[in-house]
């Protein structure tokens, strides 16, 4: 493609954009200024959803006071701005900067967003990846600290003649009385660091 330098930026979870990689050392500077003073062809890109190309810098100082002087300084003269988006939902943008005013060959602005749905695609599904793993992991805890929380009920219940229900209702008790998470409680019991007797009874 026809362009001199290229720039990612992708919203965080709070919906805020946020610089992620740059092909040179003016582009990120020119990156990290659209998201400091909240203008440029980034920021309508990603409200909008839309593209926003075949922009000359020159131009444009009615519609970015701030970027586009900026962005001329740097040498940059035309602007292009493509959505990472899918089904609806835009997570950021791909901007593509020229030294050159003048249009971009439609058929490199096709290309461009070919990559910009590609990219799009890859960074939803390791997104998606990373909360598969968290949630494994959460369930997999709850899972192993309810297996403890078992094996402490049955250690309570046979060394105090005691139900498994009332066996709970101590190590809550003894939790409460004693500001300990209740992890902590049943782990102590499991371990034998902690005696069944010695549990507070529920009041």
């Amino acid at each position: 493609m026809e362009v001199d330098a290229a720039g990612v930026l992708l919203a965080s979870l709070g919906g805020e954009l946020q610089f992620v990689a740059s092909s040179s050392e003016s582009m990120r500077v020119l990156e990290l200024f659209q998201i400091q003073t909240n203008e440029g062809p980034c920021m309508d890109c990603y409200r909008s959803g839309l593209a926003v190309v075949n922009v000359a810098l020159s131009e444009a100082n009615g519609r970015w006071p701030l970027f586009a002087p900026r962005a001329i300084k740097h040498g940059f003269h035309s602007v292009h701005s493509l959505p990472l988006r899918l089904r609806g939902r835009t997570i950021g943008a791909l901007n593509l900067f020229r030294t050159l005013q003048g249009p971009m060959e439609d058929g490199d602005i096709a290309v461009a967003q070919g990559l910009a749905h590609v990219a799009t695609i890859a960074i939803l599904q390791h997104r998606a990846m990373l909360d598969a793993t968290s949630l494994n992991e959460q369930l997999d805890h709850a899972l192993t600290s309810r297996i403890v929380i078992e094996q402490a009920k049955g250690i309570i219940a046979e060394a105090t003649q005691c139900r498994m229900d009332q066996a709970f209702g101590r190590l809550r008790a003894h939790s409460r009385n004693h500001n300990e998470g209740i992890t902590l409680v049943v782990s102590a019991i499991v371990a034998g660091t902690l005696q069944a007797n010695d549990l507070d009874n529920p009041t």
